[in-house]
Parts: C-alpha cells; structure tokens; sequence
C-alpha cells in the first residue's frame, strides 16, 4: 500500500497537490462560513473582533491614530471594483499586445468568473451590513462574502502566479506570490477595520478567492499540458 501511495506521490506534483488542497479547504470553509452568516445572531467570533477595532465602549472610535483610518481607505481601494478592472484591463491589453490572447482570456475568464461567483454568493446569503460599530466608509450591497477579500485573492493570486512563471529564480517567484497573498490579506483586514464587514465575511472571501484562483491555474495548467493553451499562444 505504501508503495502505490508513494506512486501516486510522485505522479503528482507538488504545486499541484498543494493547489487541491487549497480548493479542499477553501470549499470547506466556505460552507462552514456560511451557516455563520445564516445564524439569527452574530457570532461572538464576529463581534469581538469587529470591536477589537475600536475604543472599549466606543464602537463609534476606531483604534490608532488618524492617519491609519487613511492608510486603511486607501488599501481597501486596491480591491475596489474600479482597480481590479484596471489592472486587469491593463494586464489583458498588454497580453493582447505581445500576441498571448489564449492567456488573456484564461484572465478574463478568471476574474470575471469570480465576480459572478461573488454576487451569486450576495445574493444567496443575503447578509446585511454590521451595525454593531460604524462605517467608515459607504457601502450599500450585501456583506456576504466580502466581494472586496474575494475580489483581491482572485486578481492578485491570477496575476502574481502569471508573473511568476516568467521569472528566472524560486526566490523571485516566491516574493511575487507573497505579495500577492500580503495585498490581499491587507484589503480583506480593511474591510473589517472600516468596520463594513464581519470577519466571517473576510474569512468566506478568502476561502472562495483562493479556491477559484487555484481552479483556475489547475485549469491553465491542464490546457498548456494538453497544447491547448500554448506558452506562446
């Protein structure tokens, strides 16, 4: 048996074996997640840390000094829906350009996908806004999951894992792939320092972004394998 189970291994590369296991969990997580946001109250996971942000019996007073309730907008803006469709545009255009079209609508694909996949999740939870603190900036769609974690994990993780394949060493493409994660925890944690999402929603568009963006490398990589989708187009 040990023997047939280190065959398997072996077939399997690593990467890959590690992508499954990110689409396992995050899947996992997603649904757990979900009968959070259906509960008639708020968990006590959700309210404490939500008013972990602010002053002790000041849900109205966000904790630190006044420049980080900027720094904090101004992060939460790079999984806005207007960035995303600008580097996206910007990054298809540009494979468009160097005659990569097959790559491009594998981002397309991608990025769209999980916008759709994140309203269809909206609408099915139909979670409202926190009250419990205040909202340091406006929003009016629903909570559940944060479209902007989800958003960010999606863009980011396609993009920094498109990079990486043309970088020259392990190290550089680690750095890469660590921003990429590092920008996307920063916006999901905005969001619950502007106090507009419960963490469990942070958390759900964690697990469903990186679930789908590593669905999707696995389908990239299926097709370059099978010459459908070649290195060079």
């Amino acid at each position: 048996m040990k023997s047939i189970a280190n065959a398997l291994l072996n077939k399997v590369e690593f990467p890959v074996l590690l992508a499954g296991l990110v689409i396992a969990g995050g899947l996992w997580g997603l649904v757990e997640l979900v009968e959070v946001a259906r509960a008639t109250t708020p968990h006590a996971f959700d309210t404490e840390i939500l008013l972990a942000f602010r002053h002790a019996g000041q849900p109205d007073s966000p904790i630190g000094p006044l420049w980080l309730q900027g720094a904090m907008r101004d992060i939460t803006s790079l999984g806005s829906t207007s960035v995303l469709v600008l580097i996206t545009t910007a990054t298809i255009i540009y494979l468009l350009l160097i005659r990569r079209p097959a790559t491009a609508l594998l981002i397309f694909i991608a990025v769209a996908g999980g916008q759709v996949l994140s309203t269809l999740l909206k609408l099915e939870v139909d979670r409202p806004r926190p009250d419990l603190v205040s909202h340091l900036v406006n929003e009016t769609s629903l909570s559940f999951p944060s479209g902007h974690a989800m958003l960010s994990a999606v863009t980011y993780l396609t993009l920094g894992s498109l990079a990486a394949r043309f970088l020259p060493d392990r190290t550089t493409k680690v750095f890469v792939l660590t921003l990429a994660v590092l920008t996307t925890v920063l916006v999901g944690t905005s969001r619950v320092y502007l106090g507009v999402h419960w963490p469990s929603d942070v958390l759900a568009g964690w697990c469903a972004g990186f679930a789908w963006a590593m669905l999707c490398w696995l389908a990239a990589r299926l097709l370059q394998r099978r010459k459908v989708v070649a290195d060079s187009d």
